[in-house]
Order: structure tokens, then C-alpha cells, then sequence
């Protein structure tokens, strides 16, 4: 063992006795002895010689590697030396040492090296240097199993290497690939094809692993060369026994059926793929289908038959000729079956879309009016396919109950996979709507004849099928219960499953007979079983809290909709929901973690929504709403007093349970309206009141807790809409407790609650507008930054975009004062202090905000301004601000702003812009005269390099009425200006 090999040795070795030092001497070593110029003919030798695999593995990984870096600097002599070397290494040509014989029975990573090496002398000099490579390999099968299953691995690695589209290829790699295809196909292709038919006819029996290599290697090549030398009398007969004659392996017979599948799938004009198809006589395998499902040769027949399927029915569509349509169809009828079994029952081959295809044959069907017979019976095929896959692995079933990760993941992924499914079975309905509503009527039946609460995935599946067929058919079909739908929805309401605790079966559900709930609306009959089923343990009362809470917004629905037809219920339903009312403010369901927007609440809105009807009467409603608002407002009295006295973890129970309370009472209020509570029955409104009292003293026991803050202030939100101008005694106790402890989060929803009282009673809000305005600016210009807010993914932090989102929520408050005849607030004695503060903040945003649409937002706050403050010419309503605006905000805004270049012209939200600052400098002249006009013409633009003729145009259209021609003009002073500054402008 010389050095080289002893290096190599240390490099492969894998034992862990080797010192990772000493690695990487051997490692240096073996990269030295790469550089020499004679490398290859060491590797050479290596090969001939050295009985160690390593050894041979990395000499044919350096000649691999050197041939492909150094082919075109090689002389002549050593690409010849090469070429013969490894050709007959290859051939098992004219070599007597039997050291190379280990080479050749070497393991399989070597042969597979061996080839490799051999490709990319192909690559480089085939056909043009070495034209005869694979016309001089063929003869050397005659010397046995190891040379041909040799050539084997040499077209496998051609394939890998170049041939197959299925690796990226560069575009030399692509010429490359196509030069070598002609080639072959002009010189030896039919010759490796004969190869291919003798080896498989004479080692059938004696050896099959050597026929399934050949038929491996064949399969790759049948998408490029002539269809003829595989499809003929001959090969396919070969082909098909060995699929169908026992005593071969199931290896052997598989490499048959994907040479077939290569065969029906190559591309061809769609008359010639027709006759091929046809003369396949494919119906011979159909029977093997049924055999072991679990099996590889199965596999393959499924494949073939999809595959077989796919192409005929891309036939049909591109044949124009009626006669070869109805081939195309007999055809497709013929495997139709045996497509829908391996739909159901196989491993379908991930290239296949299940979905796809179905569409498409359903798309063809349309065409068949009516649809035949078989056509019919395959639309049932095609539902029952559906069924089957949208049905849940009962392997999940108690993953999916509890809903953990492995659930949760299940549950995404079906929910994913079904949408295809589900658009395909609205296609067929479409096609076929009486077979389709048939079929989901049996399912059900089937499903609800089971008495085993085993078929828990078979139930979820025919009860989602109803759901998906309610959501494909228009509502007034529904409301007349047209076709079966009537039995249907009838069988749904009446039905008790024995698997309803789970979690799936009860949520579909529910959801299905929400999604029929229109059928009830015009057959009351039915509505006391509705109830009942919302009502038991199938829907509220439901052991699964989330079935339970979905129950609750799902009741919701059902009661908006059917509302004053269950007014002789409500008895009934307020008496079964009790115990729901009573838990819900309870601790332990306080404490659950919620689950988004379905807190449970629900259930309240659905109560308020009932007795909140002015078709209930008067006494009746009082005794409903007071039942249920006194005990609340009870409880949060109970848990106020001594709050201060608790321990942290106490109180943290106690804000729980008074939050679920305020969530309650809030929801509850949805039902009443602001005619009836404060009009046409005002003792309704007094309870609401006596409860608003109470929540706000929540804000005084518990004034930091940022979760209560929220609830009250949503409360308050309801109460303004629900008492009207009722509401306005409450509102300084509120707002003042609201304001004492706000974060700037918070004070985005309290401005909010502000834009509320603002836009519902306009000026009347203005007394209290004037007490809470100087401490809102003060509170908001203490947090927000003189200079702009940072912005960009790098530098945007969450405290920044919280003052963002507050900076935003001001503009938008500013805007809802002034547009609402409220901007004397400004000029209150106590909120002068921060008229600047104002004034700058609008002005600089007005200029140079980055949101266009917040810049308008202020031009037009300056709009308004002027008009309330300027009323008359010459009126010097706020002192100053006449100045203000003539010397600040129309240069900057209306000029500077402008010409810069960001102003982009081209941009719908800015030219809207434009058009608010064009109106607000004709306003300008019309208020302030020639004050204006002298300021802006003469100071500014000839400041701005305006041409005289530009200004005096300008000067023309702004004394004028035509504010589009003002708007043309000033554009094209702006972009007149542009070009003359070249962007050298330095903006004030």
C-alpha cells in the first residue's frame, strides 16, 4: 500500500479512531496528488490494480472531476489514453488481471461512478470525436449479466446527466443533450432497442433483476425516440406477459407497466396518441387492480390506468372528428371503473391530480345533454369518490376530539384538501343536480342508520356533503325546500347521532343547519326542533366547550334571522339557557382561554336580540332584562368592594369574571334599539343606565387594568348608540376616568370613542369637547415627537408604531372637529395654549407626511379652518392666523410641497391631493384678496424662478371660476418649475 492509498484510507475512514488533524494531512495530500499532470493515468492504474473500494472511489471521483475541468487543456494522446481506459474497464475488454474484475463486481456506488465517468466523455466528444461509443459497447453484451447490467447503468447516468428535464440544465447542457439525442436516434437507437427486447426475452426466467434494469433504463428513453420501436407486435406482447403471466416478481412486472405508462404518456398529435391508446388493448390489466392493495406492482397499475385515463381524456378534448370522439369515449368509459376503484382504494401516483382529472371529465359531460346512462352512473362514481376522500383517518379521530397539534395540523391540512373536492362537487351538481342531491340524501341516510358511534368519520363526511351542497345552491331553493333538500334538512333536524360528542360531527352540524335555516323561516313547524337542537347537549350545552361556544354564535345567526317567530319561545329558551348565563360570569369559565372572536358571548347577543323586540311585550321585556342585568350588576358591586384588600392572584379572578360580565351586558345591548329604549319604551333605557353606572365605577376600582379599560370603553361605544343623547350625564365621569390612566394605546381608543360622540350628536357634544380637549393635546403632544416619526421595516419598533397608529388616529379626530362645525373648541380659553402645537403639526404633516392620504386629511383641516375662521374678508376672527396661512401654509404646502419631486403626478391619491390644494388656494383669494394674491404671486413664485407669463396665467385662472382650468394651469407651472430647478430647490 503506497502513500496515496494509505491517505485515502485515513480520509474515508469512519471508525472515529482517526485524528480530524490527521484527516486533513491525507485530505491536503490526496488534493496535491490531484494537481500533477499525470492524474489520470495514476487513477488509471489505481483502478487496475487496487482491490480497495475506497481507493477506486475516489480515483474514479478525481477522473470524474478532472475530465470535467480540464477536458479542452488535455492533450490528444491523454484524452485517447483515457477514453480506451475507461472503455474497457466498461467493456470487461481485453484485461487479464483480476483486480479488475473487482472493480466490476465492486459495489453498486462504484459501477455507478464508473458510468458517470463514461458520460462525461460522452458529453464531451460524442458524436463528433467518439462517434462509435455506443455502437462498439453493444457486441460486449454477449459476455454476460455484468456487462449488460453495466450498459445499463451508463443510459441511466446519460439520463441523469444530461437527457432528463427533470434536473435544471444550463442552455449549453441543453444543446448538449439535444446533439447526442440526434445522434443516437439517427445511429443506434433501434440497435439498443433490440438489445433491450433480447435481454428481457432471454433472462426472463433466469434472471429478472437483470430484465428489470433493462426495462428501467428503456422507460427513460421511450419519451424521445421512435414510439414505433417500443409499440409494436413484438415488444408489446413481451410487455404485456410479463405483467400477466404468473411466476415473475412483482419488481419485473412493475418495470413492464411503467414502460407501458411511459409508452400511453408521450407526447403525440392527439389522432396518433388515440390510435396508440386503442391499440394497447389496455382493459387486460383491469383485473389486476383488485390484487394486494399494499403492493408495488399495484401501485404501478394504478399509475398506468390514471395515466392511460389522463391521456384519452386529453384526446377527446383535442380530437375534432365526431367518429374519434366516440372512440375516445368508449375508451374512457372502458377504464372509467377501474380509475374511480384506484381513486378509492389505492396510492394514487403523486403526479396524477385526482381533482384535475374529475374536472375535466365532468367539463366533457356538459357537452352530453341529457347524460347517458353510463355517463349517470359515473357522476355517482365520481360523488362517492368525493365521499371517500374527504373523510377524515379515523387513526386522528381522538387528536382531532381534543384538537392538540396533531389535530390542529390534520384538521388545516383536510380543510386545505377539501376545497378542490368541494368546487368539483358544485361542477357536478351543475351537470347532474338530481343524481348529486340523491346521492348526498343516501349518504346521509347511510350515515344515520349506523348505530355504532364508531363511524364518526363517515357521519362528518355526509353531513359536510349537505353543508357544501347548501353552499352551492341559491337561497330561494333553500326557502322552498326544492328536490330533496326538504326531506333533507327535515331528516337533519330530526336526527340524533350516536357519535354526536365528537367534536367534528357536532360542529358540521351545526354549521349545516344554520346553512338551512331559511327552510325553517317558511316552515315554523320545524322550528321547535331547531331549538332543541341548539339547545341540548348537541349544540350549547355540548360537553366540548368550543362545540359549546360555536353553538352560541351559530344561535346567534339563527335568531337574527327568525327573530319574531320565536317570540312564543322565549320563555322556553331564556329557561333552558339559564344555566349557560350563570356560567358564563363564573370563574373556571372565565378563566378558559378563548378562542378569537367566539368567546361565548355569543349566547347574550342572541337573549338581547330576542327579548330586545318590540313585539315582546312591555312587561314581559322589563321582567327578561332585569332578570338578567340586575344579578350581573349585582355581582360586579360584589366583587368591586375590597378589591384594594386582595392578592394579586385574587384579583386577577376578579377582573376575569368582571370582564365577562362587561362582555355579557355589552353583547346583551345589541338587541335594543335607540327608538325603542329611549322613545317608545324609555324604563328599557333606564335599566341600561343604572348598568352604565355601575360599569363605570370599574374604572375607579380598577383604573390601570388596561383589559377592563377596554371592555367599559367598548361598553360605552354600545351605550352611545343604544341611549342617544341619554347617554351625555354619564359621559364627564367617563371620559375623564378613561383619560386619567391612558396609555398612547389606549388614547387611540379613546379618540375613537370621541370620533363617535362626535359624527352621532355634532355640535351638542362641544361643552364637553371644550373640558376634555386641552388634556387630550397634552396627553398626546407629551408622547408624540415634534420631528417625523421614524419609519421603514429597520427602524419601526412596537412603541413607534403605537405612536403611529395614535399620530394617525389625531389626524383623523382633527378632522372629524373641524368637519363637524366644532373648530371654535380650538379657541376655548383653556385649549388656546396648544393652538402652535396644532397649527405646526398639521402644517408640517400637510407638507411632508409619507401617507397622501393623511396629507389631504390636513389641507382639508385648513380648508375648514379658513372658512369657520375667516368668514368675512378682512375678519380677524383667531389673531394670527390669517398670517399663518398666507405666509407658512401656502408656500410650503401648496408650493414647496408640490415641487418636489416625490409629488408624483401619475398617482391617483395624489393628484386628489393636488386638487385639495388648488381648492384651498382659490379659498385663500377669496377670503384674503390680493393679500393672498401679492403674497403668493409676487413673494413666492418669482422666489420659485417663475416665468412672468406663467404667474400672470396663474394670477388669470385663480381670479376666475374655472377651478379644473386653475388645477391645468398650476400643474403645468409646477412641472415648468421642476424642470427649470433640476431639483436644486432648497424647500423652507
Amino acid at each position: 500500500m503506497d502513500d496515496l492509498e494509505k491517505a485515502i484510507l485515513i480520509m474515508f475512514d469512519e471508525s472515529g479512531a482517526v485524528d480530524d488533524g490527521l484527516k486533513e494531512q491525507a485530505k491536503n495530500f490526496c488534493n496535491e496528488i490531484k494537481e500533477k499532470p499525470s492524474i489520470c493515468s495514476l487513477c488509471i492504474e489505481k483502478l487496475c490494480f487496487s482491490n480497495l473500494v475506497q481507493v477506486q472511489f475516489w480515483s474514479l471521483q478525481t477522473l470524474h472531476e478532472v475530465i470535467r475541468a480540464r477536458y479542452s487543456s488535455m492533450s490528444p494522446d491523454e484524452k485517447h489514453m483515457i477514453r480506451s481506459s475507461v472503455f474497457s474497464i466498461v467493456c470487461f475488454e481485453g484485461i487479464n488481471d483480476n483486480n479488475l474484475v473487482r472493480v466490476f463486481e465492486g459495489p453498486a456506488f462504484i459501477k455507478n461512478k464508473l458510468a458517470q465517468v463514461l458520460v462525461t466523455l460522452i458529453y464531451f466528444e460524442y458524436p463528433l470525436i467518439w462517434s462509435s461509443v455506443f455502437v462498439d459497447f453493444l457486441p460486449h453484451l454477449s459476455k454476460g449479466n455484468a456487462v449488460i447490467e453495466m450498459f445499463c447503468r451508463v443510459l441511466n447516468a446519460l439520463d441523469d446527466e444530461l437527457i432528463s428535464l427533470d434536473y435544471p440544465r444550463t442552455p449549453e447542457e441543453l444543446n448538449v443533450a439535444g446533439r447526442v439525442k440526434d445522434a443516437m436516434r439517427e445511429q443506434c437507437v433501434s440497435q439498443i432497442v433490440r438489445a433491450w427486447y433480447d435481454i428481457v426475452s432471454m433472462y426472463k426466467n433466469s434472471d429478472q433483476q437483470l430484465c428489470t434494469s433493462a426495462l428501467d433504463s428503456m422507460r427513460r428513453y421511450i419519451s424521445w425516440i421512435d414510439i414505433r420501436l417500443i409499440v409494436n407486435d413484438a415488444f408489446i406482447p413481451l410487455l404485456f406477459d410479463l405483467i400477466l403471466v404468473g411466476g415473475l416478481s412483482d419488481h419485473l412486472r412493475g418495470a413492464a407497466v411503467r414502460c407501458l405508462l411511459a409508452a400511453v404518456s408521450k407526447r403525440m398529435e392527439p389522432q396518433a396518441k388515440l390510435s396508440l391508446l386503442q391499440s394497447l388493448q389496455i382493459n387486460r390489466i383491469f383485473r389486476l387492480i383488485t390484487e394486494d392493495n399494499d403492493s408495488e406492482l399495484v401501485s404501478d397499475i394504478a399509475a398506468l390506468l390514471t395515466g392511460y385515463a389522463a391521456e384519452v381524456l386529453d384526446c377527446f378534448k383535442r380530437i375534432n372528428s365526431e367518429v374519434a370522439k366516440g372512440i375516445s369515449m368508449e375508451l374512457l368509459n372502458e377504464v372509467l371503473p377501474s380509475v374511480f376503484y384506484v381513486m378509492k382504494n389505492c396510492e394514487v401516483d403523486s403526479t396524477f391530480n385526482i381533482v384535475q382529472f374529475l374536472s375535466s371529465y365532468v367539463a366533457t359531460l356538459k357537452s352530453f345533454t341529457p347524460l347517458r346512462e353510463k355517463q349517470l352512473f359515473h357522476v355517482g362514481q365520481i360523488l362517492d369518490v368525493i365521499l371517500s376522500l374527504i373523510r377524515f383517518d379515523p387513526g386522528y379521530r381522538n387528536h382531532l376530539d381534543v384538537l392538540d397539534k396533531i389535530g390542529k395540523e390534520e384538521e388545516d391540512r383536510m380543510v386545505e384538501f377539501r376545497k378542490d373536492l368541494f368546487v368539483l362537487l358544485r361542477s357536478v351538481g351543475r351537470v347532474a343536480p338530481e343524481v348529486t342531491q340523491l346521492f348526498i340524501r343516501n349518504s346521509l341516510i347511510n350515515a344515520i342508520s349506523s348505530t355504532s358511534d364508531s363511524n364518526v368519520e363517515e357521519v362528518e363526511a355526509a353531513l359536510s356533503l349537505v353543508y357544501a351542497l347548501g353552499e352551492s345552491i341559491n337561497e330561494e331553493a333553500i326557502r322552498t325546500g326544492s328536490g330533496v333538500l326538504s326531506e333533507l334538512v327535515v331528516m337533519l333536524l330530526s336526527t340524533r347521532f350516536p357519535c354526536h360528542s365528537n367534536r367534528l360531527v357536532a360542529l358540521v352540524y351545526l354549521e349545516t343547519m344554520t346553512r338551512y335555516i331559511k327552510f325553517v323561516q317558511d316552515n315554523i313547524q320545524y322550528i321547535p326542533m331547531v331549538l332543541a337542537a341548539f339547545l341540548d347537549e348537541r349544540g350549547i350545552h355540548h360537553p366540548n366547550i368550543k362545540v359549546s361556544r360555536r353553538a352560541s354564535y351559530l344561535f346567534m345567526r339563527v335568531v337574527k334571522l327568525l327573530k319574531v317567530k320565536l317570540v312564543p319561545f322565549i320563555e322556553t329558551i331564556l329557561q333552558s339557557l339559564r344555566d349557560t348565563v350563570m356560567q358564563f360570569t363564573s370563574l373556571d369559565y372565565a378563566t378558559e382561554e378563548l378562542s378569537g372572536s367566539e368567546d361565548g358571548s355569543h349566547i347574550f347577543e342572541a337573549i338581547g336580540l330576542l327579548i330586545g323586540m318590540e313585539d315582546v311585550p312591555l312587561e314581559n321585556q322589563s321582567d327578561y332584562l332585569s332578570s338578567l342585568l340586575n344579578p350581573l350588576c349585582q355581582q360586579v358591586e360584589t366583587l368591586l368592594i375590597n378589591s384594594k384588600l386582595l392578592s394579586a392572584e385574587e384579583s386577577n379572578g376578579k377582573v376575569a369574571v368582571i370582564q365577562q360580565i362587561i362582555m355579557a351586558i355589552n353583547a346583551l345591548s345589541k338587541g335594543f334599539s335607540e327608538r325603542l329604549v329611549t322613545a317608545s319604551r324609555p324604563a328599557i333605557g333606564v335599566m341600561f343606565k343604572k348598568t352604565l353606572d355601575v360599569l363605570l365605577q370599574v374604572l375607579v376600582v380598577f383604573p390601570k387594568v388596561e383589559t377592563l379599560r377596554s371592555k367599559v370603553t367598548s361598553f360605552i361605544h354600545r351605550m352611545v348608540d343604544t341611549l342617544g343623547a341619554s347617554v351625555f350625564p354619564y359621559l364627564p365621569k367617563a371620559l375623564e376616568q378613561l383619560l386619567a390612566e391612558s396609555e398612547p394605546k389606549e388614547m387611540v381608543s379613546f379618540l375613537l370613542l370621541l370620533n363617535q360622540l362626535i359624527c352621532k350628536f355634532n355640535v351638542s357634544v362641544r361643552g364637553i369637547l371644550e373640558e376634555i380637549f386641552p388634556a387630550v393635546a397634552s396627553r398626546i403632544f407629551s408622547v408624540i415627537p415634534r420631528e417625523t416619526l421614524p419609519s421603514g421595516s429597520g427602524a419601526v419598533t412596537e412603541e413607534i408604531r403605537e405612536l403611529q397608529e395614535l399620530q394617525r388616529t389625531l389626524y383623523t379626530f382633527l378632522h372629524v372637529i373641524t368637519t363637524h362645525d366644532l373648530s371654535s373648541v380650538f379657541l376655548s380659553p383653556k385649549s388656546t395654549a396648544y393652538m402652535n402645537q396644532v397649527m405646526q403639526l398639521l402644517l408640517h404633516s400637510s407638507c411632508n407626511h409619507k401617507d397622501i392620504l393623511v396629507r389631504k386629511a390636513c389641507v382639508q383641516i385648513f380648508v375648514r379652518l379658513i372658512k369657520d375662521w375667516c368668514a368675512h374678508t378682512y375678519e380677524e376672527k383667531v389673531p394670527g392666523f390669517r398670517n399663518f396661512v398666507i405666509e407658512a401654509f401656502a408656500p410650503n404646502c401648496c408650493l414647496y410641497s408640490v415641487l418636489d419631486r416625490s409629488f408624483e403626478f401619475h398617482d391617483a391619491n395624489t393628484l386628489v391631493l393636488f386638487g385639495e390644494i388648488v381648492s384651498a388656494q382659490k379659498l385663500m383669494y377669496d377670503k384674503f384678496g390680493d393679500d393672498f394674491l401679492v403674497h403668493f404671486v409676487s413673494k413666492e413664485l418669482s422666489a420659485a424662478h417663475c416665468s412672468p407669463d406663467l404667474a400672470e396665467q396663474y394670477r388669470q385662472k385663480l381670479q376666475g371660476n374655472d377651478i379644473k382650468a386653475l388645477k391645468s394651469v398650476y400643474q403645468s407651472l409646477i412641472e415648468s418649475l421642476r424642470v427649470q430647478q433640476n431639483g436644486s430647490l432648497v424647500f423652507r
